[in-house]
């Protein structure tokens, strides 16, 4: 138990070190690159994306170590065990899916709640960055908003109506 603990902990602060490191490398480099905002968020996405990939490879892999030479627990059958088996139930914890289908046992189960945790809370970080970049990205570069889309005719025929009407209640 106290070693799928110290497992747990080391994954929680390696995996926050991915994150922080994946995140602050966008908002450097970034700016800095011309190209469209919408490029831009883009990368967003696909580098809070293979952040998230590295993090589920690191806890599969933990995983693997821990059921296969430690036998610390096992997951599922224990003639399906393979890597792939591993890495699915690994994504499937981060991401919290929870289909069910592989269980784990033992002492894994202990990590298996950790992973969960860690990656409810790396997805939200990521959801908040992608939000603050688009705010960022989708400014005018002088940290006001770009220029809402004109009102449509109706919308303007209905503004013009209740500015009408306002003016005869006084």
């Amino acid at each position: 138990m106290i070693i799928v603990a110290t497992f747990c902990i080391a994954l929680l602060v390696f995996t926050t070190f991915i994150h922080y490191e994946v995140l602050r490398t966008l908002t450097v480099s970034l700016p800095a690159i011309a190209v469209p905002p919408r490029t831009k968020l883009i990368a967003v996405i696909f580098g809070a994306f293979f952040a998230h990939v590295a993090e589920i490879i690191l806890y599969a892999l933990t995983i693997y170590v821990l059921a296969r030479y430690l036998s610390l627990g096992s997951l599922g059958d224990a003639h399906r065990f393979s890597m792939s088996v591993v890495m699915y139930f690994s994504a499937e914890t981060f991401t919290s899916l929870g289909y069910g289908d592989v269980i784990p046992s033992g002492d894994l189960r202990m990590l298996a709640g950790a992973e969960a945790l860690n990656g409810l809370l790396l997805i939200g970080w990521s959801a908040s960055y992608t939000y603050i970049a688009m705010e960022r990205f989708w400014s005018d570069g002088d940290g006001e908003a770009m220029e809402e889309v004109p009102p449509s005719r109706a919308a303007r025929q209905r503004l013009r109506r209740q500015r009408h009407t306002a003016v005869f209640r006084r």
